[in-house]
């Protein structure tokens, strides 16, 4: 799995499209790619079709970004649980460096204040993630109040894309130990 920081890039959905990271910086394996920039959906670029239908603005002026590809199936019933895996990574570092995290679901909290977005989703050739953690907002939970430097924010993207890859490899690694089951 390829593991890329691209610096400051702003994110407006169209991110979560397939292939993004082989048509930006040509990664063909799976990756995780990951920036610091602005969060603004547009409409057309909504997975997620209760934000549609509700005509939510998902907006940040300052987020750190992971878009996260996988390669070896389009089954949304596995991307789910990797979005959960990739959550409870975030979820154990924060809380780690001294952040009062709650999850629910594929939601972080601090101060029962939303302070991530999350989606997942299929395409015809790859299972896609994008996950954005707030620096900055005005109204929901961010990094800001944390009192985390901007450096310490630029070692926190790398330890939490780093973990996620490492996760993956060691499964597997523990996916080619494993005998299967006998037949009966």
């Amino acid at each position: 799995m390829e593991c890329v920081y691209l610096g400051n890039r702003n994110y407006d959905g169209s991110q979560i499209s397939s292939l993004w990271a082989y048509n930006i910086a040509g990664i063909q394996d799976d990756s995780i790619i990951y920036f610091r920039g602005t969060c603004d959906v547009e409409f057309d670029h909504m997975i997620d079709l209760e934000d549609k239908k509700g005509n939510e603005s998902i907006y940040s002026p300052d987020m750190i970004h992971f878009i996260i590809e996988h390669f070896d199936s389009t089954d949304l019933k596995l991307i789910y649980p990797r979005q959960r895996l990739f959550v409870s990574i975030v979820s154990e570092i924060l809380t780690v460096k001294g952040l009062n995290i709650i999850r629910k679901g594929d939601d972080l909290f601090v101060n029962n204040k939303k302070l991530s977005v999350s989606i997942a989703s299929t395409s015809a050739v790859s299972q896609k993630i994008h996950f954005g953690i707030n620096v900055v907002h005005d109204h929901y939970a961010d990094l800001n109040s944390s009192e985390l430097e901007d450096d310490e924010i630029e070692q926190l993207m790398h330890e939490i894309a780093e973990c996620y890859v490492n996760e993956i490899d060691d499964i597997e690694k523990d996916l080619r130990k494993s005998r299967p089951l006998d037949v009966i």
